[in-house]
């Protein structure tokens, strides 16, 4: 079992049947960014917070520096002298991961003119490819719009991954891999999901930036 892994089953005995499953996901989204894929995310309310967290944590370092390459440090220099070195020492790797909740424009005009429940889907079929990944987060399992660019990823090829509780709603069904947090109530569902996002942040972060 990866280690950071094994220690959130330490501190949370009660994950441990989602092992595999968070396993399963750091695969999935691994080999995706292996192969120039993206991480696409999409929730509601505390879950589109989660959104936007899991995605920051992604784009810069998280428990980890990440410096650039030195072949791309001296290109810094070449091209733009010691400003070139200087930003060179302060910018960091990054993986991709889009938060589809950050753009507001596009989100009122559609949810306006079109159908808010297609809100993430319409950016998913704009951006997606096949190989890409989506992680939908919804604790109850029944988010309408989480649902529908579920349906777009399969439509499309793209991955998916459901963060829930265990309420065994109807996104379910359309997902590649499913991490259930023990528990329905909402609040405590979030506790658990930022648990098993940070870990899975971390299982990524080390895989591509293990020094």
């Amino acid at each position: 079992m990866n280690e950071f892994l094994a220690k959130l089953i330490d501190r949370h005995p009660e994950l441990k049947p989602n092992a595999d499953r968070i396993e399963q996901a750091f695969e999935m989204i691994c080999r995706s960014l292996e192969q120039n894929g993206t991480l696409f995310i999409c929730g509601n309310g505390g879950s589109a917070a989660d959104s936007e967290h899991i995605a920051g944590e992604l784009l810069k370092g998280f428990v980890k520096k990440r410096p650039l390459s030195p072949v791309l440090k001296q290109k810094f220099e070449e091209y733009f002298g010691t400003a070139g070195l200087e930003m060179a020492g302060k910018l960091q790797g990054g993986l991709k991961a889009i938060a589809l909740t950050s753009h507001p424009a596009f989100g009122t005009a559609f949810l306006n003119d079109v159908d808010a429940s297609l809100i993430y889907g319409q950016q998913l079929n704009a951006l997606g490819s096949a190989g890409d990944v989506l992680l939908g987060i919804s604790c109850s399992g029944n988010a309408a719009n989480v649902r529908k660019a579920m349906m777009v990823a399969r439509v499309k090829g793209i991955k998916t991954i459901l963060l829930t509780g265990n309420g065994k709603g109807s996104c379910m069904e359309m997902a590649d891999c499913a991490i259930e947090a023990p528990c329905c109530e909402t609040f405590m569902v979030q506790e658990y999901h930022l648990a098993i996002y940070h870990v899975l942040c971390m299982m990524i972060e080390d895989h591509f930036y293990n020094e």
